[in-house]
């Protein structure tokens, strides 16, 4: 159903992509990557996000959507040969790309901190998960090695490993998956970082220990009062665990709302195709499923969505819509908006 004019205007006073009092804050970034006798790819396109302490921000899409290519150009550790061509990070009032790596790094691991889906990846197999967590420490905070081991020990309570005595003597290998992923938070979380980046963390546990650490998770952020954005290609996570939800699609923000409001209305075609297809639906299944590398990307002179998009209108395949706030707080990228009947 097309919008009427009053609809379609963006609304005023509501909460901006980015504001003031935002430990995290992403304006204009846009990420390359070069192809050899073609133009570079855009993996990320004048994206802006932000996020607040104490919140977590879950950021949804499909496989290749630019969620992975966010996080590293966030940490500062863009895979070669990407490149960020324009924009600015700002964290806790410092402009990542104006910082040195020597710098950078004393912000990873301290202030910054990324949790993985691989843990054992994460871990080294020689050393005890203790000393390690031990280790992250000491290299941050500057104390010494036994309020170093204590305070690994502690971190192995907060995040309810079984006998943590014992576990603080054990290798990666003796470990679960799941517990194994529990270090590893307490790896991320042992110097008290500001922000925490988790890249499907999760997608390798089975439901009940996913269950389990998304819990200690989101305890752990509302504890410390840390930001988080999680991020996922399961959008039914986001419902139960995240404040709010950003869905990227080709390296742009389509749709950001608070998560009660976004579940209650999604407004972008994409969001809306996205939920069905938790639906068991053939035919919506079989849209979704349909590659993103396969599509032929814009590259800014329509919408990305044109293609795919059961709504499509001339003017989707002409133009390219901005990020607009149609209800406080909710915006959307689309010209032809999914909005309820009055």
């Amino acid at each position: 159903m097309n919008p009427q004019p009053a609809q379609s205007e963006a609304l005023r006073g509501g909460e901006q992509p980015v504001s003031a009092g935002q430990v995290l804050r992403i304006h204009g970034l846009s990420v390359s990557y070069p192809v050899y006798g073609q133009e570079p790819v855009k993996a990320i396109r004048d994206l802006d996000l932000g996020v607040r302490p104490g919140e977590i921000l879950g950021l949804v899409g499909e496989s290749g959507s630019g969620k992975t290519t966010l996080a590293r150009a966030i940490m500062g550790l863009l895979a070669r040969p990407g490149r960020i061509d324009g924009g600015a990070v700002n964290f806790d009032g410092r402009d990542m790309r104006a910082l040195s790596e020597e710098a950078l790094r004393a912000i990873r691991g301290r202030d910054i901190a990324m949790i993985i889906p691989n843990p054992r990846g994460e871990l080294d197999p020689l050393l005890t998960v203790g000393r390690q967590i031990a280790a992250v420490a000491r290299a941050h905070l500057n104390i010494t090695r036994a309020k170093a081991e204590e305070l690994a020990l502690e971190m192995l309570r907060a995040v309810q490993i079984p006998d943590p005595k014992r576990r603080f003597n054990a290798y990666p290998h003796e470990l679960s998956g799941g517990m194994a992923q529990r270090v590893v938070i307490a790896m991320s979380l042992v110097c008290s970082p500001k922000f925490i980046i988790s890249d499907d963390a999760t997608s390798g546990l089975d439901v009940t220990v996913q269950a389990q650490v998304l819990d200690l998770l989101r305890a752990l952020v509302r504890d410390k009062r840390t930001a988080m954005m999680f991020i996922t290609r399961d959008i039914g996570i986001t419902a139960h665990f995240c404040d709010r939800v950003a869905v990227i699609y080709a390296g742009e923000i389509v749709e950001l709302a608070p998560t009660g409001r976004f579940f209650e209305n999604p407004m972008h075609p994409y969001s809306v195709m996205l939920l069905a297809a938790f639906a068991h639906n053939p035919k919506l299944r079989e849209k979704w499923h349909k590659p993103l590398a396969s599509l032929i990307r814009s590259q800014g002179k329509a919408c990305e969505y044109a293609t795919r998009c059961v709504h499509v209108e001339p003017q989707c395949n002409a133009t390219h819509p901005e990020l607009r706030e149609l209800e406080p707080g909710h915006f959307v990228r689309c010209f032809v908006p999914v909005l309820r009947p009055a």
